[in-house]
């Protein structure tokens, strides 16, 4: 190869890669502005829980998606030491432990694509959402990666044995967990994810 050809595909590359971080820029910032417009819709609810899997409860009359993290379906299985077992069962026993009796407070102003809140909630003053991560059973989705990390090299829960990505199982099983934010400052983040991914791979040696 020339090195005239070099010079212009090494040019074309980093006029590229120029070309994704001002996108990337442009819609962080639309983002943030959004999301500053959104958060004057921010809803704080405490009281009883009512748990119905491993992510989702209900506060107060209000349907609660837990943010940040994905646990498996009620029905789903998973395996350890060769036998199977009830996963989805066992992460919403967890949440309910991890709940207990007193009330529970809950914070967002995003919902998904069931309408259902997406919300941080505390009891006794403790991330639940973050105690089911660290306790292994639910995996990181976009919050928690250091503590997924830890109950990785400690094996508890799921990563004591096989399991499928709870997103992998829904897909299989042809459901849906509508957990991305359908609201405009979601939605922009949702691009922003895709457009990262795009930029690592780029960086790591794929090309786009």
């Amino acid at each position: 190869m020339s090195r005239s050809r070099f010079r212009k595909r090494r040019r074309s590359r980093f006029g590229r890669f120029g070309d994704l971080l001002l996108a990337l820029g442009l819609l962080v910032a639309v983002a943030l502005a959004v999301e500053r417009l959104d958060r004057f819709s921010m809803r704080s609810l405490s009281g009883a829980v009512t748990v119905h899997d491993g992510d989702t409860i209900t506060v107060s009359g209000e349907r609660i998606r837990l943010k940040g993290l994905d646990a498996p379906e009620y029905a789903q299985t998973c395996s350890r030491q060769g036998a199977t077992y009830a996963c989805g069962r066992q992460a919403r026993d967890m949440l309910r432990q991890l709940v207990g009796t007193g009330p529970v407070d809950c914070e967002g102003f995003e919902r998904d694509r069931y309408d259902r809140l997406l919300a941080v909630c505390t009891a006794g003053g403790r991330d639940v959402g973050e105690a089911l991560v660290e306790a292994g059973w639910a995996v990181a989705y976009g919050d928690y990666d250091r503590v997924e990390a830890d109950a990785r090299r400690a094996r508890r829960g799921l990563w004591d044995g096989a399991f499928d990505a709870p997103r992998d199982w829904r897909e299989l099983h042809g459901q849906e967990a509508g957990m991305e934010a359908t609201g405009i400052a979601g939605r922009v983040a949702n691009i922003v994810r895709r457009l990262l991914a795009r930029i690592s791979g780029y960086l790591f040696g794929s090309d786009l």
